[in-house]
């Protein structure tokens, strides 16, 4: 059984199984052991535990399986490693012969199914320097709570038009496919799968690659029992579903940041008393946590409140003058030093998002919610939509990627235009050099040129939710997310690939192998799971959208994941690309 969800969710979880299958497995009282990483194994750690965990687990110190390292024969190591040709090659070389062995002896987890071959040259190098080697079924990293991701260049194979890229896109859709397989494996969910049926194929694809895999795991997985359909769902969407929200300018804390400055691995850089600091924006931060999904506006409201609460504590403490009372103060100087650094960083960050925000791209988000709405923020409807695009074009001020986001907005507006018109824009504004970031679009299934004839899909209404005048457009995975769970999603754009799908779409034909319906909605509430992955990438503002539908609906967990996390430049930069050829295969999985 999967161990139960934590405020953390899915980290905890994944830390949970490391925790049982690999540590557990391998503890002896009073024994200490050395820790091999790779690459990949290490990303995978740092996302769900820290140094002082693994000190918990008897591990002394963790090395780079990689790199040259000396000797330490009388202790034994832990190997949690990739099952890949680099990596088991590694660890052949550290028990060369007996005499040359590194360690005492080695305990060996892969995060994934071992390929013959691989498993074949172990047995016959050093079998007997090995005291176990065991699958463990992770191959995904969880870099939120809520969140999975890691397939690099999975964007570039998913749509490039070059035919000679098809091997490394079917290397690409396997590695997706084993992720999200170990994902569900991880959560113990055999989920029932479905996809979006237009406009491309790939989502489809991926489906059918995702239940033939579940299928197979679900046969041979380490009860070998074979596991029935649970009541959770998972969906596959592709990347052109919602355009329009991977080139608006979103006002919540975490997207602004992200977007409107040079955060690069989570890092951000400021200035504070005239030195050079910088942070990491993680979730152990709980101030981060707290107000990352909350719009600009609230959150310079509340770090100086908060800062204000913390000098007004530390005041009353400061007044008694009894030995207790400065002892008191003493313990808990640290823990005021510790709150106050971080509600300077995030003051800080926030102070850089409204520099930014306010010379240029406050007009801009008006114009921009106006082209992705169709309506004002009186809720008149726009009549003309080039209207409202050419003061964009022809402010100086503003920069050619925020251009290129405006006239893709307009684009997708009127759902494609002319060519003579996408000319004319292009030649207006100058950015010859960039048109592919906007006419290779077209290669993510979305209308550039000519207009398309099928109808812009409906959308919810949601004028009368609260919000902010330049933050009215609601991601379209909400409403998807929303429906999944209300069991509303059309049968023929949402089709299923397991074979009993009546538990999810609300009819009372239930086959033989499920749990009546009322058992279905017992199962409900005692929490089922919606996972939704993105090929091709998602934003910060529908990462938001998972957490606010999950805190909505607390009978339903839902975790969303995808190949990696847009921000709006990168994924211009990503588009430009797609008609150029990629010199090498940066990515196939090893033989």
């Amino acid at each position: 059984m999967a161990p139960p969800v934590t405020e953390r969710g899915l980290k905890s979880v994944v830390w949970q199984k490391i925790k049982a299958a690999v540590f557990d497995d391998c503890k002896k009282e009073d024994e200490w052991k050395i820790m091999l990483l790779d690459e990949f194994t290490t990303k995978l750690l740092a996302s769900c535990c820290k140094m002082t965990d693994l000190l918990a687990e008897g591990i002394t110190v963790v090395e780079n399986i990689y790199k040259n390292r000396e000797p330490v024969r009388q202790m034994k190591a832990l190997y949690f490693i990739s099952p890949t040709s680099k990596s088991v090659d590694c660890f052949l070389r550290d028990f060369a012969s007996k005499s040359e062995n590194k360690y005492k002896a080695a305990y060996l987890y892969f995060t994934d199914f071992c390929p013959d071959s691989l498993f074949n040259k172990i047995k016959t190098s050093c079998s007997k320097s090995i005291r176990r080697c065991k699958e463990i079924n992770i191959s995904f990293i969880p870099l939120e709570s809520q969140l999975l991701t890691d397939v690099p260049d999975a964007f570039y194979y998913c749509y490039s038009p070059d035919p000679s890229n098809a091997n490394g896109k079917d290397a690409i859709m396997e590695a997706m496919a084993e992720q999200i397989v170990t994902v569900c494996a991880t959560l113990d969910e055999n989920p029932g799968v479905r996809y979006k049926s237009k406009p491309l194929d790939n989502a489809s694809k991926l489906a059918q690659l995702v239940e033939k895999k579940l299928e197979n795991y679900y046969k041979i997985d380490e009860k070998s029992l074979i596991k029935g359909k649970t009541h959770s769902q998972l969906l596959i969407i592709d990347r052109g579903f919602d355009p329009v929200s991977t080139v608006l300018h979103e006002l919540t804390f975490q997207a602004m940041a992200y977007d409107l400055l040079p955060i690069e691995n989570d890092t951000y850089k400021y200035k504070t008393d005239g030195k050079e600091k910088e942070a990491v924006l993680e979730e152990d931060d709980d101030l981060w946590v707290r107000i990352r999904h909350r719009h600009i506006a609230v959150v310079l409201e509340e770090i100086p409140k908060l800062m204000k609460e913390i000098s007004s504590t530390k005041k009353a403490t400061e007044g008694k003058t009894s030995l207790s009372a400065l002892t008191q103060l003493m313990k808990k100087m640290p823990h005021f030093r510790k709150q106050i650094t971080k509600q300077v960083v995030h003051l800080n960050l926030a102070e850089d998002c409204m520099n930014k925000f306010k010379p240029n791209i406050e007009k801009l988000c008006k114009t921009e919610q106006d082209l992705a709405l169709g309506t004002d923020a009186e809720g008149q409807k726009v009549k003309d939509s080039m209207r409202v695009l050419l003061p964009v074009l022809l402010n100086k001020n503003h920069d050619n990627y925020d251009k290129i986001r405006a006239i893709l907005l307009y684009i997708f507006s009127i759902n494609g235009t002319t060519e003579e018109n996408l000319d004319r824009l292009i030649q207006n504004v100058k950015i010859e050099n960039e048109s592919d970031m906007i006419r290779n679009w077209s290669y993510l299934g979305v209308p550039i040129v000519p207009p398309s004839q099928q109808s812009k899909p409906l959308r919810k209404d949601r004028s009368a939710e609260e919000t902010f005048q330049l933050s009215r457009w609601t991601p379209f995975i909400k409403d998807i997310l929303e429906d999944a769970i209300d069991n509303r999603l059309d049968s023929k754009e949402w089709p299923y690939c397991s074979q009993c799908p009546a538990v999810w779409n609300g009819s009372g034909a239930v086959s033989a192998r499920q749990k009546p319906r009322a058992s279905y909605l017992e199962d409900r509430k005692t929490g089922s799971k919606l996972i939704v992955f993105v090929i091709g990438g998602i934003t910060y503002s529908e990462m938001r959208c998972a957490y606010e539908v999950s805190q909505a609906h607390k009978s339903c967990e839902v975790i969303i994941g995808s190949t990696h996390i847009l921000t709006p430049k990168k994924l211009l930069d990503d588009i430009k690309m797609l008609n150029k050829s990629k010199d090498k295969l940066s990515f196939i999985k090893d033989e």
